[in-house]
């Protein structure tokens, strides 16, 4: 995601890590900042989608209402300590807020290891954030809160002139000065955007017009200008592949799990079968789930993925 075109490999504008501070405190301190974040991101998915505020009033337990005290707030810690259940109450906590909390924390710790430069790490961190916060509100609630990614597309532009993006698929331009650097950077942010919100509103509108049925919405196109925006053009085509493909693969396993299902309940194939499409057209996956977890694995493996595939060539 940092590399630059060939000619422009000396030019590195990122500030790479102090080297007074010992190898394991950047790996920790992003790995706490994930776990106090993971708990924030957990109020955004909750708070977000209902358009409450994510600031006031203070967590609360949404079966007695009674406020979360702070030694109860403590992330992954307070849940064990608590054996899941709130204080008060006894009412169960579910397990899925330690299991964002954790995801946060081992996205962040990732980001870490996985890139030197601080600025990319900052940047990294920052997708794995907001990719985690659309992927559970969307399959919460079906929906991608213009709340989240418009202004995720902004930062993604703005990070651009600092982190370099990659543009087209073998479109090679050797630029000259950092300005320049900075400059293509950009356009590539801006292409990536366009390219990524536009190819998944150019096939939802062509479902559409054959089927007269709404194929994804426009959560989805803006959720792929996000990810080009950070990404650029190359890993959001990626991304849409990946996505897709596995959204299809877990609809086709939905559909075969409700007909093998039915057919042992009821013995009769057709009733099966029908069983297993109403299903599918009434419970339609979130696509947005898919798409986050694709740009999520892109963003650290993306590159790898693509020079693998070419390599088989």
């Amino acid at each position: 995601m940092c590399r630059l075109p060939r000619r422009c490999t000396s030019v590195c504008w990122s500030t790479v890590l102090a080297t007074g501070l010992p190898s394991w405190f950047i790996p920790a301190f992003c790995f706490v900042l994930g776990l106090l974040l993971g708990s924030f991101l957990n109020v955004v998915i909750y708070r977000v989608p209902l358009a409450r505020s994510i600031v006031r009033p203070g967590s609360a337990c949404p079966e007695c209402g009674h406020a979360v005290r702070a030694y109860d707030n403590i992330p992954l810690v307070s849940w064990l300590l608590l054996r899941g259940r709130c204080r008060d109450c006894k009412s169960p906590i579910s397990a899925r807020y330690p299991a964002v909390e954790l995801a946060c924390a081992l996205l962040f710790l990732d980001s870490a290891l996985h890139f030197s430069a601080l600025i990319v790490i900052t940047k990294t961190c920052i997708l794995s954030f907001l990719m985690l916060a659309l992927i559970f509100t969307d399959l919460d609630h079906q929906i991608l809160p213009d709340a989240l990614t418009l202004p995720g597309m902004a930062v993604g532009f703005a990070f651009a002139p600092m982190v370099y993006v990659e543009g087209l698929p073998g479109l090679r331009i050797f630029p000259h000065s950092m300005a320049q650097v900075r400059a293509l950077s950009l356009f590539n942010s801006l292409i990536g955007a366009a390219v990524g919100a536009g190819l998944i509103y150019l096939v939802g509108e062509i479902y559409w017009r054959l089927r007269g049925v709404e194929a994804m919405g426009f959560g989805d196109v803006k959720l792929m200008g996000l990810i080009g925006a950070f990404l650029g053009t190359r890993l959001a085509l990626l991304t849409i592949f990946v996505g897709s493909a596995a959204g299809a693969i877990a609809g086709v396993t939905m559909i075969i799990l409700v007909y093998l299902r039915r057919r042992s309940r009821y013995g009769n194939r057709a009733r099966a079968w029908h069983s297993a499409k109403v299903m599918y057209s009434r419970f339609p996956l979130p696509f947005g789930v898919f798409l986050g977890s694709a740009a999520l694995l892109n963003a650290f493996w993306g590159d790898r993925i693509i020079q693998w595939y070419f390599g088989l060539f």
